[in-house]
Order: structure tokens, then C-alpha cells, then sequence
């Protein structure tokens, strides 16, 4: 299938009619020559509205971590973008509800048919990383970050940027000493080639 068809198989969905009723498309990025996957848990109700993903303080501090500018985040053929799950999943008690279930399982494998050059992918939260690492990932996201090195050079574990992981990144000033200037490093490598 081509990446047309699977968008219009997503929109046609009935798991999706809410969305498709109101004329909410989709939320994903694939492309042929990305080398470069961002996987994590749903788009923010800002990246909704505005059909733009990462497009929130979220993206904002993402971009800081992979020493990304807005313009070579969003403008080059190196970068896709796979959500668990590409609607808005509603407001919780704690912040944006989970992704639905079953959703990454029916679409993320056609979708990665068409990226055959990624070369690393970021899992982004703990939804991201227990999907793809199962029984590999660590008794919890913070020990699955600490131990990111057992899963490259394929996955590159890392916490979500929300502002609401505040408390996290005081306790754990390690990441952005240690992971992240590894995360930028592997970045501009791709980026540069």
C-alpha cells in the first residue's frame, strides 16, 4: 500500500469516525528517505488543532534535546513521525489521556514498510518504549532511559519533553548531562550525511 492509500484507510476506519466526522485527519509523517522516527504516545490537543506534530511546548523542548531548528525539523525528508496513536486521545486526572489501544498494532507496520532507511528511532515515553521494547524494556521509563545504550543503534529511549515531566528532569539531571548530548551527537551525524 502506499502511504496515500493507508492515510485514507486510517480516515476510513470506524475506530476513527469520531475523528473523520469532524474532519480531523490523521497526525503522521512518513517518507521514503527518513532516517530519522520519532514514536510516541499521541498528538497534544495544540498539535490537533493545528495539523502541525510536535507544535507545542513538548516539540519546543524535543527540538532543544536533537539541536534541531524549527526550520531543520520541519523541512527535511530525514524525519517521520509514527504517534502510537494520530488523534488527539483526550484530556485526563494527570494530562493527555493514553493512546487507544490496537491502533499502533493495525498501522505502524505498513507505515514502516515505506521508511527502509531508519537508522534510529526515538521512543519517546513510556507508552513508546513498552510497545516496541515488550519484555527488553527496564522495570520502569526511568531505568529504560538510564540503560538507553542496550538498545541502540536501533531504539534510543528517552523521556517524554512535557513540561508536566518537570519534577522528573530535577531528579534525574543525568539525562541532560549524559543521554542528551549523546542524542545530539547521533542527530547531526545523520543530518550531516
Amino acid at each position: 500500500m502506499t502511504d496515500a492509500e493507508i492515510f485514507a484507510a486510517i480516515k476510513a476506519d470506524s475506530q476513527n469516525a469520531e475523528y473523520t466526522s469532524r474532519n480531523i485527519p490523521p497526525i503522521y509523517q512518513v517518507n521514503p528517505q527518513a532516517e530519522i522516527l520519532i514514536i510516541s504516545q499521541a498528538p497534544s490537543k495544540k498539535v490537533q488543532e493545528t495539523q502541525i506534530f510536535w507544535n507545542d511546548q513538548s516539540g519546543d523542548r524535543l527540538r532543544k534535546w536533537m539541536n534541531l531548528s524549527r526550520e531543520e525539523f520541519y523541512h527535511t525528508d530525514k524525519i517521520a513521525v509514527l504517534p502510537l496513536d494520530f488523534y488527539f486521545p483526550g484530556k485526563g486526572l494527570h494530562g493527555d489521556l493514553p493512546p487507544r489501544r490496537g491502533f499502533a498494532e493495525k498501522w505502524h507496520a505498513p507505515l514502516l514498510e515505506l521508511m527502509p532507511n531508519i537508522q534510529l528511532t526515538l521512543l519517546i515515553g513510556a507508552y513508546a518504549q513498552k510497545f516496541y521494547l515488550q519484555q527488553r524494556a527496564q522495570r520502569n521509563l526511568t531505568e529504560t532511559v538510564r540503560h538507553y545504550q542496550e538498545y541502540l543503534p536501533q531504539y534510543f529511549p528517552i523521556v517524554h519533553p512535557s513540561p508536566l515531566n518537570y519534577g522528573w528532569f530535577k531528579k534525574n539531571p543525568w539525562f541532560e548531562e549524559q543521554v542528551v548530548p549523546d542524542l545530539q551527537q547521533r542527530v547531526a551525524k545523520i543530518m550531516k550525511n
